[in-house]
């Protein structure tokens, strides 16, 4: 037999979201230890000493108080550290407040010549993405963000109440930012099998199709506005959704998500980190799934991307 490996996972960043996808991950037993990570000490020991008195009410886990040290033999690195986003605010203005705090971050993983596999969280995802997989230089595919994965499954709950089918049953992705100009590849989007439209036509409950279509992916696109304008920030379903994500690393299981990871080449977008699908396994990014795009929605990727870059040239020219 193999020498056993702890299934570790360093979470960096106590706030909203890391403290709820530590809680959220202490109940699958996925992992046999959760390290915290947090500049604010006093934070930190807080939010573990809460966790771990919730501990024999949770499967088997080790939660504590972490260092740098702790990223050496890390499984997985999930970062949440950050500003978070201001009512009102874009994603991509966050740049300038969050790129200074991950760079340190990075400093301190390479320092332990970490193996673990690296989930962006902190926004905007895409270019802190972008920005540690060039100062990390790793095998591609070890560093990834979490994307749109959550804006898929916001696009599949409301589709799913809209046609009045369980969730479950919903296929669909949002590509492109986790931002302003993410959009819904339609011709991808699948409901008991059938392509949408085809359901569509069963279904005979919209009467203007085009027009919902509109509104549902315009709701997607506003959904993390809203729920910053009523309560400051988003956490439970980011939360449930890294554990998702981290689960897909650890068990191997070559799911597919749609993740923010370094396009070189696949359609047509190089050097750039952006959400398509992806095969998701212990390895991290496995494979880029090309799906055969319309010949709108691959100029709305492009767009996605060009928008991207120009946001980062901007704080790099200004820095």
């Amino acid at each position: 037999m193999g020498e056993w490996k702890e299934r570790k996972v360093v979470i960096v960043g106590t706030g909203a979201v890391g403290s709820t996808f530590a809680y959220a991950l202490a109940q699958t037993g996925i992992a046999d230890t959760i390290v915290l990570l947090d500049q604010n000490r006093e934070l930190m020991k807080g939010q573990v000493l809460d966790l771990e008195h919730g501990l024999p009410f949770s499967p088997t886990v080790i939660i504590r108080e972490g260092s740098e040290a702790d990223y050496h033999d890390a499984h997985v690195i999930v970062i949440t550290a950050g500003a978070k986003q201001q009512p009102g605010e874009s994603r991509l203005n966050l740049l300038k407040k969050n790129i200074t705090i991950v760079e340190h971050i990075v400093l301190d993983i390479a320092a332990e010549v970490s193996q673990a596999i690296i989930v962006v969280v902190s926004n905007p995802v895409d270019l802190l993405t972008y920005e540690i997989v060039k100062k990390l230089d790793l095998p591609r595919g070890r560093v990834f963000g979490s994307g749109t994965f959550l804006d898929s499954a916001r696009f599949r709950y409301l589709l799913s109440q809209h046609c009045g089918i369980d969730v479950h049953n919903v296929h669909a992705y949002i590509l492109g930012e986790h931002g302003d100009s993410e959009f819904a590849p339609w011709s991808m989007t699948h409901i008991a099998g059938m392509p949408i439209d085809q359901y569509c036509l069963l279904c005979n409950k919209c009467d203007d199709l085009k027009k919902e279509k509109q509104k549902i992916e315009d709701q997607v696109r506003d959904s993390a506005y809203h729920i910053i304008d009523y309560k400051g920030s988003t956490n439970f379903a980011i939360g449930l959704a890294l554990v998702q994500i981290v689960t897909a690393i650890i068990r191997n299981q070559h799911s597919v998500l749609t993740v923010s990871t370094l396009l070189n080449g696949e359609y047509g977008l190089h050097d750039v980190c952006i959400s398509i699908p992806c095969i998701l396994s212990g390895h991290g990014v496995e494979r880029i799934i090309e799906e055969r795009l319309t010949e709108g929605e691959l100029r709305a990727l492009v767009h996605s991307a060009n928008v991207l870059r120009k946001a980062y040239e901007e704080v790099h020219n200004v820095s």
